[in-house]
């Protein structure tokens, strides 16, 4: 027994690596191991020589194995430190830095527009962009042989057969906001309805979803002079320039008369957009004073009320503001298309340098 013992003790203590130690315990206590022999002998032993042998036997055994663990636990505590050793990390050196995203140039623009209003004292409104034909059309004075409430220009909701229910659309513009803030508040009211729209509009410059910001002002004296000067106050903060002129044209919109596309006086010399200089003019929005009959189907009396109404694409805003020429690049998942004109989605966009056109 002394000799097993001083064998495998003395080996365990010698071994460098734990392949080596798993040898060492299969040789000594694994089913075909020495002890694990001497194990089976003691059948073959009387039974006076089996209780001393067993006993012995029982007693090297633990004293093995107990070697082998605290040798394996050596070997491992010897190996992390090795490890630590040679991998030695500076924590306090300072994290590598991370670019992070920023907000899309149209929800900028959104929440750029809404911000200017709201300091000339416009409440947000919303409403549902499915909406039925009612808010849609007939409560803007839209008539039914109107091109907008055409399948060709309009996106009109499925119904299944015998379904009886008016039409529904995917809004084509966000008026109905109007209506429904109208017809839920009142007059007075001064109020924006930013969001999406839609409409059958697919070539190079049109997309069939696209963005909006309509604004409404219902009072007893509002006059097309005061849509004039709020509008005035937008343009000189939403571009940053210091003095504006705009110039308004005649124009047709069923929900108000008299109605009238705005243009802003602009240069494109040496191929850059500047606002409030130049010999050029720009369209950028429409506009008017609300029609009676809009009035009327929103519950307020046209006799005693009346207000101004316009809407600007944000898309176009946006293209505007940081020279964005092409539609695809707010459209496109690939990113590239941004970083061409200027706009890395991965930097904080600015209107630095002008605006290419």
């Amino acid at each position: 027994m002394q000799e097993l013992r001083d064998k495998y003790l003395n080996a365990v203590a010698d071994v460098t690596d734990e392949a080596a130690l798993e040898e060492i315990r299969l040789a000594a206590l694994g089913k075909k191991g020495e002890i694990s022999l001497k194990m089976r002998e003691l059948g073959k032993m009387t039974p006076e020589e089996r209780q001393t042998t067993g006993k012995a036997l029982n007693v090297l055994k633990d004293e093995i194995d107990a070697a082998l663990r605290a040798k394996k636990a050596a070997l491992a505590d010897a190996a992390l430190d090795a490890r630590l050793r040679e991998e030695w990390l500076d924590v306090t050196l300072p994290g590598r830095p991370r670019r992070q995203g920023t907000i899309h140039p149209v929800s900028q623009v959104m929440d750029e527009v809404t911000a200017i209003f709201a300091d000339m004292g416009f409440a947000v409104a919303e409403g549902p962009q499915i909406e039925d034909d009612w808010h849609n059309f007939d409560a803007l004075n839209i008539a039914p042989e109107h091109p907008a409430r055409q399948e060709h220009d309009t996106f009109f909701m499925h119904r299944d057969e015998g379904d009886d229910r008016p039409p529904h659309v995917l809004r084509t513009h966000t008026s109905p906001v109007q209506i429904r803030a109208m017809l839920e508040q009142g007059a007075p009211i001064r109020v924006i309805a930013p969001g999406r729209v839609y409409r059958m509009d697919m070539d190079q410059t049109h997309t069939p979803m696209f963005h909006q910001v309509e604004g409404l002002a219902i009072g007893k004296d509002i006059s097309m002079a005061n849509l004039k000067w709020v509008l005035e106050e937008f343009c000189k903060a939403f571009f940053e320039v210091d003095g504006v002129e705009l110039r308004f044209r005649a124009s047709h919109f069923p929900f108000t008369e008299p109605s009238a596309e705005v243009d802003i006086r602009c240069s494109w010399e040496g191929g850059s957009l500047k606002i409030g200089e130049g010999d050029d003019w720009m369209e950028i929005l429409g506009s008017g004073m609300v029609h009676p009959k809009v009035l009327e189907s929103a519950g307020i009396d046209p006799n005693e009320w009346q207000g101004f109404a316009f809407g600007i694409g944000i898309d176009r805003l946006a293209m505007l503001k940081y020279g964005i020429p092409d539609l695809r690049a707010f459209f496109e998942s690939d990113l590239r298309w941004l970083k061409h004109y200027g706009f890395s989605a991965l930097d904080l966009p600015t209107v630095a340098g002008g605006l290419s056109r």
